[in-house]
């Protein structure tokens, strides 16, 4: 489970970090900043699936998603006495991204996103680029719990109190978790790949005549709906199956339970 969201210099905000439950519900007003938070849980889970760059490009690349505002509030603009308007970079551009576990045994991640180094003859100039990850244990990042670092291109992993060293570089354009997730070397990498990659989003949920959901599909059991609504029916179904199911199925532990008590009274009735 997830215990916190972090975002910085996406869109319209600037620093937030987001206390997570079971159960969180955004709320505010138009232009608060609602549809940033999606979009950036969005872009973390594109991050799993190899896409994120793509998406940023999709969305206009990282000078139109980054965050226009300045990079300090004057103490004006904190008063309200000027308006709060962008100024000149002077600092490295960086959208930043990540989550924390709320348990010792869960997963962290971060990322952090920015432009490449001047190349001249080149058309790819202003593609974002990924310059930082890591991946650690438990609600904090610190150096005792951090577990996988990846800065640039290269990676490298936990091993004891030490750092493995991996010798093949990491491409700018891709993140560690699609390029070294070796369930031997980082089994922590593929398992957190896996739970981001079976993350919904439900806000393009089309409904009309040509949905996804409203057409044929072939049907096998479905726990979680996809993103699209294609298997709607076969979640619907598995829902009601699984209420019955629950209502007559004996647990594992009382069927052993009986099973042991049988083989004894059957070994007592022989010795008798």
């Amino acid at each position: 489970m997830l215990s916190a969201l972090a975002i910085a210099n996406y869109r319209s905000l600037r620093q937030l970090t987001v206390p997570l439950g079971r159960l969180t519900v955004v709320t505010g007003p138009n232009g608060s900043g609602k549809s940033s938070v999606y979009r950036a849980m969005r872009l973390l889970a594109d991050i799993a699936n190899g896409g994120v760059i793509r998406s940023l490009v999709r969305e206009g690349g990282l000078s139109f998603t980054l965050w226009a505002g300045p990079e300090r509030f004057s103490a004006a603009m904190l008063r309200g006495e000027v308006p709060v308007q962008g100024t000149t970079r002077s600092e490295p551009v960086a959208l930043k991204l990540g989550f924390a576990g709320a348990e010792a045994d869960d997963f962290g991640y971060a990322i952090d996103i920015g432009l490449p180094p001047p190349v001249p003859s080149t058309a790819f100039s202003h593609d974002p680029q990924i310059k930082h990850e890591a991946i650690w244990s438990g609600p904090l990042l610190r150096p005792s719990t951090q577990l996988v670092d990846r800065k640039g291109a290269a990676l490298r992993l936990r091993e004891g109190k030490g750092w493995q060293a991996i010798g093949r570089p990491i491409p700018a354009f891709a993140s560690m978790m699609t390029e070294h997730a070796d369930p031997r070397d980082a089994p922590e990498m593929l398992t957190l790949r896996e739970q981001m990659r079976s993350w919904r989003f439900y806000d393009h949920f089309r409904s009309d005549a040509e949905a996804p959901a409203r057409q044929p599909q072939l049907g096998t059991y479905t726990p979680v709906l996809a993103n699209d609504g294609a298997d709607l029916a076969a979640a619907l179904q598995t829902i009601r199956e699984s209420a019955t199911t629950r209502r007559w199925t004996v647990p594992w532990t009382t069927l052993f339970r009986a099973q042991a008590s049988r083989s004894a009274s059957t070994a007592t009735a022989s010795r008798r």
